[in-house]
């Protein structure tokens, strides 16, 4: 089948990279796409968030599958707009990727699902924010409403840091801090079935050690030693099923991708957040550990076929994702700086690693910086120690110019493996 992408990050490579080695893909697509993506699929410019844009693109190409990977298009309706013009689209509609797009849209499917999640209050004003703030107290944990590519979340100690983040969104949710380590699990639905991929772990903050600010992302692994083997069905049984079934009951199904973050609290499994769409950098290793071909997963989404699929199957590998950022990121980043040693990874670590592109562009023949988070260095092994050696040997081929990556990602646990 011939397929296009929409986006142009290190989720929309890992997906070209999977879809290129697909072999019932005759044709792939991406738009707008990156350097590294040029590389597996061919480019087209496009508005990602027109959906009449991205509508006129599929039916030019011919596309028989339309996969929307990054959240504002999927809130801003491409997905619908795709559907329309009668073409298969990975994604769910813009009423229901309000899961994402909305902290209290979110949190009141929960309640009606009977999702166990953090309590919270969601607050308009000022005196709302004191009330909410003052009843759970430190740590407080604060996020705006709306999408803010993953940088929305404030968690903090300081009264008046929180405050300050409260007062600068239009609409809060203010809630519980829920304690224990996170875990990412991503499920593939059609709005009936779903189906869960393996879980990952992802490290939010800029600075080794959970310390520095929060981020889209540094890094990811999988699969994850030392979470409970019932984890997944666990999660299956009390949120993604019961999410996607009250969806469903109130005539907003959802088909596409369904990403719960999740927290394993001493009181058990709480969600975080719900995302609409294949997460940052945990798609690289969740990917990189599938082996089932994925264009014929993702259309059973789009055709409402996942029951007929044959059972996933998953390579027994660790996956471990780097991510290299830009120099002052994640505020705002410095961009323009070439990249260097891209064909030494390629031609030393390949099989074992390679890098998926974030934020770069070519520019007079060479390869530069376009974003904050720059390259996602990805690498599998027997075990998670290996693929972290092979990660950070490729990431200690790259040169950028001031950037930065955490030197501890997949440490602990592969520690404890």
């Amino acid at each position: 089948m011939k397929v296009l992408v929409i986006g142009g990050g290190a989720r929309e490579h890992a997906l070209c990279r999977s879809l290129s080695l697909d072999p019932d893909v005759t044709a792939l697509y991406c738009a707008p796409g990156n350097a590294g993506i040029a590389e597996v699929a061919e480019l087209h410019a496009v508005d990602a968030l027109d959906g009449a844009a991205v509508a006129a693109l599929a039916t030019e190409l011919g596309a028989e599958l339309v996969i929307v990977g990054p959240e504002a298009p999927l809130v801003a309706g491409v997905a619908d707009a795709v559907r329309a013009a009668g073409i298969p689209c990975f994604g769910p509609s813009g009423e229901a990727a309000q899961l994402e797009g909305s902290k209290a849209f979110a949190k009141d499917v929960m309640a009606g699902a009977g999702v166990p999640t953090a309590r919270s209050y969601v607050c308009a004003t000022p005196e709302e924010v004191e009330e909410a703030l003052d009843a759970f107290g430190a740590p407080y944990v604060v996020k705006d409403d709306g999408l803010a590519a993953g940088k929305g979340v404030v968690v903090t100690d300081d009264l008046e840091a929180a405050r300050a983040h409260a007062n600068a969104c239009d609409r809060v949710v203010i809630e519980e801090f829920l304690d224990g380590p996170e875990v990412s699990l991503f499920a593939i639905t059609d709005g009936t079935t779903v189906v869960p991929l393996q879980p990952a772990q992802d490290f939010k903050r800029a600075l080794d050690g959970d310390e520095g600010p929060n981020t889209g992302g540094m890094g990811a692994y999988s699969p994850l030693p030392w979470a409970d083997p019932k984890l997944v069905e666990e999660v299956m049984e009390t949120v993604l099923q019961p999410t996607v079934d009250e969806l469903r009951r109130r005539g907003t199904p959802f088909s596409g991708l369904l990403y719960a973050g999740l927290a394993i609290t001493s009181r058990g499994v709480r969600v975080i957040e719900f995302n609409a769409r294949f997460g940052d950098p945990e798609t690289q290793v969740v990917l990189a550990r599938l082996k089932t071909p994925l264009a014929g997963v993702l259309l059973a989404s789009a055709n409402g076929t996942l029951a007929d699929l044959e059972p996933l199957r998953w390579s027994e590998n660790a996956a471990v994702t780097v991510v290299v950022a830009s120099h002052n990121y994640p505020d705002t980043p410095r961009t323009g700086d070439p990249i260097t040693g891209l064909d030494a990874v390629a031609a030393e670590d390949a099989p074992h690693a390679y890098v998926l592109h974030a934020g770069t562009r070519h520019e007079g023949g060479a390869v530069v910086s376009a974003g904050g988070r720059v390259l996602s260095v990805t690498a599998i092994g027997s075990s998670l120690t290996e693929a972290r050696e092979r990660a950070y040997a490729a990431v200690a081929r790259i040169g950028l110019e001031g950037s930065q990556h955490r030197t501890d990602i997949a440490a602990k646990a592969a520690a404890e493996a």
